[in-house]
């Protein structure tokens, strides 16, 4: 079951569409004010996030960027009494995914809701730059998730589910630094200490199976999370100081 984190500080409205959304099938926690929506999210346990602009102690805006440290994959819809385009254009630059300006129709709310959640499960897990599905290009690695495999110059490593998960958790957010507590949900289900300390021992199993290429690189933030680049610099270390080699190559 789909579940939403529905924050709106109005209570005919809220408990209006709480209970037309779980009609619809869906799970819903409702918050009054920006703090108490931000105590109830949780990492990897919503599927969308239905924020009010206007909200009480912490706006929805604010809110939201919070939000997105802890998930950066997780779909918004803003709601606003405004129609203000400049308002539009904010809720947007804060990576909403869809904006909904009040009185507003509830089949509507659901229909984009819906739209969204389609598009956020096509995109999972993701595609590499030859548009198949699943499949990324780490340096000289090629990373398939669905069949759970790891491949360099023609050989090719079977990985266990938790080393399949984390890296695609690493790969599908490319230079980008991934919340510790956002893997330990997803991949651990928990982030409890002994969930913790064995995502440490898998990082560290990851850089082993991706040692033939030292361009690769998993970047430790301590205590907030981890990041995987390809060093570029690295590769032109190599160029320049097997300039032979590698013309004798071509």
């Amino acid at each position: 079951m789909n579940r939403i984190l529905f924050v709106e500080d109005d209570a005919n409205l809220g408990m209006l569409l709480k209970e037309n959304m779980e009609h619809k099938g869906f799970e819903t926690v409702w918050c009054r004010n920006g703090e108490e929506g931000m105590r109830s999210f949780r990492p990897g346990q919503f599927n969308i996030c239905i924020l009010d602009v206007m909200l009480p102690l912490k706006d929805g805006f604010e809110l939201s960027k919070e939000i997105r440290k802890l998930d950066p994959d997780v779909p918004f819809i803003f709601l606003t009494a405004k129609s203000i385009h400049d308002d539009r254009i904010k809720g947007f630059e804060h990576g909403c995914d869809d904006y909904i300006t009040k009185p507003f129709n509830t089949q509507e709310l659901y229909m984009r809701i819906n739209a969204i959640l389609r598009r956020s499960q096509q995109n999972t897990p993701g595609t590499n730059a030859n548009g198949k599905a699943g499949v990324y290009n780490i340096g000289r690695y090629l990373f398939d998730y669905t069949t759970m495999s790891l491949e360099i110059d023609g050989n090719t490593e079977k990985l266990s589910a938790k080393e399949c998960e984390l890296i695609y958790m690493l790969a599908s957010h490319m230079n980008t630094l991934v919340n510790r507590e956002v893997i330990l949900r997803k991949v651990w289900g928990n982030d409890d200490y002994f969930s913790a300390k064995s995502m440490d021992v898998y990082v560290s199993k990851i850089r082993k199976r991706l040692k033939d290429d030292p361009s690769i690189e998993i970047l430790n933030a301590y205590g907030i999370g981890f990041k995987m680049i390809v060093n570029s610099t690295h590769s032109l270390r190599l160029l320049l100081i097997f300039p032979v080699l590698l013309v004798n190559c071509l």
